[in-house]
Parts: structure tokens; C-alpha cells; sequence
């Protein structure tokens, strides 16, 4: 069986997916889509860059958009639990002969950056610049309404290898995609720290390169209301998936495409995972219910889309399997 045992004592403490740090080529027009649309807060802001919060988030900023030549990712973050978990982390990483390095960052204090065996790069940090909550200012309460990042989910050429990699370092598997063959193999993967579906997901293909980052609404409503306010306000192309239901995660979900193409899922109505002897739910490649309850299917976009990682080589995956497409 390909999913293991969690780590239950892991060298370092990963607390929670903390922040995505894009690349756009036009900064105005991504500014525009996802604070006059959709509601993220400008925490910060210069000619360059825009930093970006949602509303009950108290750290400086879970989204970052820089100027660019062109769109990319430049890293994916997670926060730990203390500063000492950041030189756990940089002695295990040395350890295990993987790079890892620290490195300044506007806004947060010591930040480890390092590559993971498929090459996608993660950072690390304990503190960031904290910033007042607005979940009880309902006058800010705009777009989506989102309450906070939740997760990235990236494609991986070798799940497996990304699984094995991040039980690890402690995150436990929630869920999972497995081939029917008589030795099936990972297809995909959903892992968490904080004690919800995922903050970390991986699914087979070209890699690494980042699927979506998931963004967390109190509600359905909130979903139905932003298809609303993109159909009313220039941005209907934008939706790419949804509304709908998956199966996996019991997501109900919203899936959109930022001005440089970046995808975003808007999302709620997942569940409990805390507890350390929670077991994951197995879904075959070709269960229809996996990625759609109810709704329309994944376009082909959905699956062969994604945002490339800055100076990142991408690889072929190591297993050839299909999913269900829409046509």
C-alpha cells in the first residue's frame, strides 16, 4: 500500500500552508481581479508588489503579487511553530542532503527556502508582521468574502516521491487516488497540519507546477454570490469549474482563473481531521464521484493547466494514467 503510516514526531513543527508568492505581468489588472472582485485586503502595497490578506487572517499577507516579465510562482509557504523548529528544519534538510538555505523576506523574520526531492520550492518561517483581524468589521466584508488561505495543491511527477516526502516532515493523508491496477500507485494525494482536509495536495503530471491555491469562504452563499458579482463585472471568463460538489474533501468549490492564469479554488464545507488515528478515505482513478459530486466534470484545462515555478525544471510523471475529462 503506497499511503503509510503518519509521522507523528516529525523533526520540525509545519503549523499550517501560510502564503503563495505569485509573479504577474500586469500588476494593476491582477490587483483589480482579486481585491475589487474578489475581496482580498491590501495589507501593503509599492510600484513593484501588492501584499494581500483575507479577513480574519492576523498575518501580514497570504498572497503576494510581484511585477514580472512574465507570470510564475515563486514559492509556496508554510509557517512553523517556533524559531527553534526553523534550525530543526535547516539540520534536517542538510541532513537529508537536500538544499536549503536562509534567506531575507519583506515582512516575516528568518525564513528558511529549500527544494524538495521534485524540485518545488517551499519556505519556512516562525514570525511575520501581524496585522489586526477583520472578521468582526463587516463593512470589509467584499467579492467572495473569503476568510483565509486554506491549501495549494500542485501537480507532482512522481506522487510517491511527494507523499514519502512531506509524512516525513508530519503531514497526514487525509485522502487519496489510487490506479486499479492489481499494484496500484498514487495518482494523487491530500495532507494536512492544521486538521482539516489539506494543506498540501498533489496530483500526478508535468511537475512540479502549482494546480491552484485554495481560498477558505464561510459559506456556500459566498461562492454563489461571487459567480454573481464576476458574471455582473467583466471577470465571467475568468470561472473555469463550478459551482459543485467533490467527492473528495466534500468540497463544495469554485474554481477561477486569475488575468495571468493563475488558478484559484474558492472553497468550504470540508471537515474535522485532527485527530492522529484519522484514516484516509481511498478513491479509485476512475470513480465519477471523486473529483465531481454533482456539477459539471473537469475541463481538460483543469487537469493539464498550471503556474510554472520560477527557475524550476518540469518533469514528465512517472506514471501514465487517465482520469475522467469532460469533453
Amino acid at each position: 500500500m503506497p499511503v503509510t503510516r503518519p509521522v507523528l514526531s516529525p523533526p520540525f513543527n509545519v503549523v499550517r500552508v501560510s502564503h503563495v508568492d505569485f509573479t504577474v505581468t500586469d500588476l494593476e489588472a491582477s490587483r483589480a481581479f482579486y481585491v475589487d472582485c474578489l475581496g482580498l485586503i491590501v495589507t501593503d502595497e509599492a510600484a513593484d508588489k501588492v501584499y494581500l490578506r483575507a479577513i480574519e487572517e492576523r498575518n501580514h499577507h497570504s498572497l503576494i503579487l510581484r511585477r514580472a516579465e512574465a507570470p510564475g510562482v515563486r514559492a509556496a509557504g508554510f509557517k512553523v511553530a517556533s524559531e527553534d523548529d526553523l534550525d530543526r528544519a535547516a539540520f534536517w534538510f542538510d541532513s537529508q542532503g537536500l538544499r536549503a538555505e536562509f534567506v531575507e523576506r519583506d515582512h516575516q523574520g528568518r525564513t528558511l527556502r529549500a527544494i524538495d526531492p521534485v524540485g518545488m520550492p517551499i519556505e519556512f518561517y516562525f514570525r511575520m508582521e501581524s496585522v489586526p483581524s477583520m472578521l468582526q468589521k463587516y463593512s470589509a466584508y467584499r467579492g467572495a468574502r473569503i476568510q483565509r488561505i486554506d491549501h495549494v495543491n500542485c501537480f507532482t511527477p512522481d506522487v510517491q516521491a511527494s507523499h514519502d516526502f512531506y509524512r516525513d516532515i508530519g503531514f497526514r493523508v487525509t485522502e487519496y487516488t489510487e490506479t486499479e491496477d492489481p499494484d496500484p500507485k498514487l495518482w494523487a494525494i491530500w495532507m494536512h497540519r492544521k486538521g482539516n482536509v489539506h494543506d498540501l495536495a498533489f496530483t500526478n503530471g508535468r511537475g512540479p507546477r502549482l494546480h491552484h491555491i485554495g481560498m477558505w469562504t464561510a459559506t456556500p452563499m459566498d461562492i454563489l454570490h461571487i459567480c454573481d458579482v464576476l458574471a455582473t463585472s467583466g471577470y465571467l471568463k475568468s470561472m473555469e469549474r463550478g459551482p459543485g460538489r467533490h467527492g473528495i474533501s466534500n468540497a463544495f468549490f469554485l474554481y477561477l482563473r486569475d488575468p495571468d492564469g493563475h488558478r484559484l479554488e474558492l472553497f468550504t464545507s470540508d471537515y474535522l481531521t485532527a485527530d492522529p488515528d484519522h484514516e484516509p478515505i481511498r478513491w479509485t482513478l476512475r470513480d465519477p464521484q471523486r473529483q465531481t459530486l454533482w456539477g459539471h466534470p473537469a475541463p481538460k484545462s483543469w487537469f493539464e493547466e498550471g503556474s510554472f515555478f520560477d527557475g524550476t525544471e518540469v518533469l514528465e510523471p512517472v506514471l501514465e494514467a487517465q482520469p475522467i475529462v469532460a469533453r
